[in-house]
């Protein structure tokens, strides 16, 4: 039976814009209050969904959210019509107002955790969407991503869901960021790696002093327990405190795996060895590869800053791998001259394919963070919901619906015009006609 890894990415929803709301995210802070364009932002993440499809991937495509979010402005105590609703939130306090505009269900890395049915306890495909309890814009996305997964993966003989881990920052759960998968084949029972920030019931434990470490050691455990995921493949390891201060946010803006191969700076992990340790024997495979970049190879500002480890790593119809990496990589001498060296190595990386997805980058998102990882069998992925599956006829229809629908332009001004509300609620409801995802909004109840 076939195994693959399907990669399902956000589509950027309608209000996309820059209002540096991520604090601790380097490039969402810098670029606030700058002008977005949401629609070309949709058509850069399409144009990438659709080249990864090209190249003989299943790639899948996963909805974005409803925004504005009137329903929240209304439990904060706004009232009247949508449009004295916008209007009074806008005069009350632009940020929050952006807070419940956010497109930031693009980054589907944190849409959920997701465990392959070889690893879990009862070979189910297993599913926790991320409660991202750290921000207040991405802790209003958990509840419509479970509606959406569910969408997607709809068959309760093959796909288990369970609800977001408890609303608190003492189980912050911020989904795959923080999550990777080491495995022989996809198929094979892996190695599920861990990655927390710092724990919650312990404060003499390393922290960051600058910026918010949002995975907690407590909600780490707890998705593995949740998933059945037993202590033998299982690894728990902490993100260095320091390196979160410059600006890693996120585990897999310093670190990311695929197969057999993990590919990370060496000060990603605050205990390095006993990681690599851990890793090569609860792996039991002869044929690991563990590429680790120095400081001296990438700086720590070089790699936040081109995301070279917010890569994906693909595995091709031939076995061999493939590094999916942001226009900035090119751009950057330093890197793209360790790519080079990279991929002349001996490693099963020996290619590069570079995307301009410069929308999503200037908010701090780049190829990693815009997708979700979905090992499956060729019977589970019989079982996914095929109209969320990219083919040459879903990507026309999805260009021709962005073009229709989503503004050129758009400032944190815009985000108070009622029409947009309007402009957004008509895009979602056509869409999940094309996905056929069924009334996943509230708008839609």
């Amino acid at each position: 039976m076939k195994n693959i890894e399907v990669n399902f990415d956000g589509l950027v929803g309608p209000t996309h814009n820059y209002a540096g709301l991520s604090e601790g995210n380097v490039a969402s802070v810098s670029s606030a209050k700058n002008t977005s364009s949401p629609k070309n932002a949709a058509l850069q993440g399409l144009k990438k969904m659709k080249s990864l499809c090209d190249l003989g991937l299943s790639q899948g495509v996963f909805a974005p959210q409803e925004r504005p979010d009137i329903y929240t402005l209304k439990r904060l105590g706004f009232h009247g019509s949508d449009a004295q609703i916008l209007s009074a939130a806008y005069k009350a306090s632009p940020t929050l107002l952006a807070s419940c505009c956010s497109a930031s269900t693009m980054w589907t890395a944190n849409a959920a955790t997701v465990s392959p049915s070889a690893d879990t306890s009862n070979n189910k495909v297993h599913f926790t969407a991320a409660n991202l309890a750290n921000k207040f814009h991405r802790s209003l996305e958990p509840k419509t991503t479970s509606n959406i997964l569910k969408a997607i993966f709809c068959d309760e003989r093959y796909f288990q869901h369970h609800q977001h881990l408890n609303d608190n920052e003492h189980f912050g759960d911020e989904g795959a960021a923080n999550h990777t998968r080491l495995c022989a084949d996809y198929g094979e029972r892996g190695v599920e790696i861990f990655t927390f920030g710092r724990y919650a019931f312990d404060k003499n434990k390393p922290r960051p002093q600058k910026y918010p470490a949002r995975q907690t050691f407590e909600a780490s455990q707890a998705i593995a327990r949740l998933h059945g995921i037993t202590d033998n493949n299982a690894i728990f390891v902490q993100q260095n405190p320091d390196v979160i201060d410059q600006g890693v946010f996120h585990n897999d803006v310093i670190s990311v795996g695929n197969q057999n191969v993990l590919f990370y700076h060496e000060q990603a992990y605050l205990n390095n060895a006993s990681f690599k340790a851990e890793v090569v024997d609860k792996f039991k495979g002869d044929n690991l590869h563990l590429i680790e970049v120095s400081t001296e190879q990438v700086s720590i500002k070089d790699a936040v800053s081109t995301y070279l480890f917010n890569t994906q790593i693909i595995t091709l119809q031939d076995g061999s791998m493939a590094i999916i990496a942001p226009m900035h990589c090119r751009e950057n001498t330093r890197v793209y001259d360790y790519l080079q060296t990279l991929i002349a190595a001996n490693n099963p990386i020996n290619n590069i394919h570079f995307f301009d997805v410069n929308e999503s980058m200037k908010n701090g998102g780049g190829p990693a963070c815009l997708r979700l990882r979905v090992a499956l069998t060729e019977q589970e992925l019989c079982a996914v919901n095929s109209s969320c599956i990219m083919t040459n006829t879903l990507y026309e229809q999805l260009v021709e619906w962005v073009n229709k629908h989503y503004r050129d332009k758009l400032i944190i001004d815009d985000l108070r015009d009622p029409q947009l509300l309007i402009e957004s609620r008509f895009a979602l409801d056509e869409l999940t006609q094309l996905l056929n995802l069924g009334s996943v909004y509230r708008f839609q109840q």
